[in-house]
């Protein structure tokens, strides 16, 4: 496909949207009995389930930290989630080993593990179906799972991509889109608090197009916030709900 079909002369992308609009999002927390917190998340044609388990016992002493929380994540993706790649990816396959450590890291560095010496905490990913912003949708899903878990977090995470094209930054980027050739620019904040969290680029960004990138990955995950948060507002409702009025 040429470069010309990315956009449209109306400044239309291939799904209609335009470059500052992020894909349809879709999301339900608690979604597991047996799980601690859990989540199911979709943006766009990507979607992921979250579960996660702990604070527990740690499984081997010798991982124990006398001081905080060990966060553990495991991410995968199932083996038709992709209609381009049909195998299923193990844990030792490289993209997996990178986003399962991008979300231990954050989840570290968000969760209060302070508050849970020896003891550990355990986020499983798994990806349903892949259609590209799979770090930044993994993240937000496991924002959410965790917030169900009733962890304490300093603020929520949220995380959405952006490239450019032919000139033109375009915000979360679909499948498609991330394999044009444009650079890939993943940032990762806590919205409230106004911190970065990550910042990783797949490519070298241009210095002339840089900071327009980044103000539109910014503004993504700003809107990815207020949609979070309209899911956890509506979520602990149900549940004040349930505990008032229990269901027979």
């Amino acid at each position: 496909m040429s470069k010309l079909s990315y956009i449209t002369p109306e400044g239309l992308r291939i799904d209609g949207r335009r470059n500052n609009e992020i894909r349809r999002l879709n999301m339900k927390m608690g979604i597991f009995n047996r799980a601690d917190g859990s989540a199911y998340y979709e943006q766009g044609n990507t979607k992921i389930t979250v579960a996660v388990y702990g604070p527990r016992e740690v499984a081997s002493n010798q991982r124990m930290l006398h001081d905080r929380a060990i966060v553990n994540c495991e991410y995968s993706q199932a083996a038709f989630s992709s209609a381009t790649d049909r195998k299923p990816t193990r844990k030792s396959d490289k993209q997996s080993y990178e986003i399962a450590s991008l979300i231990k890291q954050a989840f570290e560095s968000t969760i209060q593990i302070t508050l849970f010496p020896r003891s550990q905490i355990d986020i499983y990913v798994q990806v349903l179906q892949a259609d590209g912003g799979l770090k930044a949708a993994a993240l937000n899903a496991a924002t959410l799972a965790v917030i169900d878990a009733g962890l304490p977090m300093r603020d929520f995470i949220c995380a959405c991509s952006a490239t450019f094209i032919e000139g033109v930054p375009l915000l979360d980027m679909n499948q498609m889109e991330e394999r044009s050739g444009g650079a890939d620019l993943l940032l990762s904040i806590q919205p409230q608090l106004g911190g970065v969290i990550s910042l990783n680029m797949e490519s070298k960004v241009p210095q002339d197009m840089f900071e327009s990138v980044l103000e539109l990955a910014n503004l993504g995950c700003m809107k990815i916030f207020a949609l979070l948060q309209t899911e956890v507002k509506r979520h602990s409702a149900d549940l004040l709900s349930n505990q008032i009025n229990p269901k027979s």
